[in-house]
This record gives structure tokens, C-alpha cells and sequence, in this order.
């Protein structure tokens, strides 16, 4: 997940919730404002929506060497 940078300056940040077993129950997003404490911190981190679709494209178009290499690594496991 990404820190998500809107055009109105706000920022989608990911936070999960565990129980106190440490089991993952679910994953969010928390919106951050300018001014909030944790916005600088976050900040440098983030991705406006654009950047993310790109990345997201970029990924799904350069990711055929790397599926075929873990195809077959998952075939060599298979046979051994």
C-alpha cells in the first residue's frame, strides 16, 4: 500500500488493525491534513494518484522477465 497524495494536499496514508494476538483484521486507509502532526513525516513518501497509475502500468508492463523467472523457480521447488 501507498501514501496517496490528493490534489487538495491531503494524504491516504495505509494503517492496519491487529488483534492482540497480532492478526491482521483489516487494512485502511487514514486521511492526514496539512497541519496534522504526522503530515511531515508522511509527506516525502507520497504518491499522487497519477504517479500511482503510472507505477502500476509501469510494473505491469516490465513484470514478464520477473513472472517468468519466479515460474520457474516455483518449477525447480515443484521438482525437487
Amino acid at each position: 500500500m501507498y501514501v496517496i497524495r490528493l490534489a487538495d494536499g491531503t494524504l491516504r496514508v495505509p494503517q492496519s488493525l491487529t488483534s492482540e494476538d497480532g492478526r491482521l483484521i483489516g487494512n485502511a486507509y487514514v486521511e492526514l491534513e496539512p497541519g496534522d502532526p504526522d503530515y511531515e513525516r508522511w509527506l516525502p513518501e507520497s504518491l499522487t494518484q497519477e504517479e500511482l497509475a503510472e507505477r502500476k502500468e509501469r510494473w505491469a508492463a516490465e513484470n514478464d522477465e520477473l513472472e517468468r523467472e519466479f515460474l520457474a523457480f516455483k518449477a525447480q521447488q515443484e521438482g525437487a
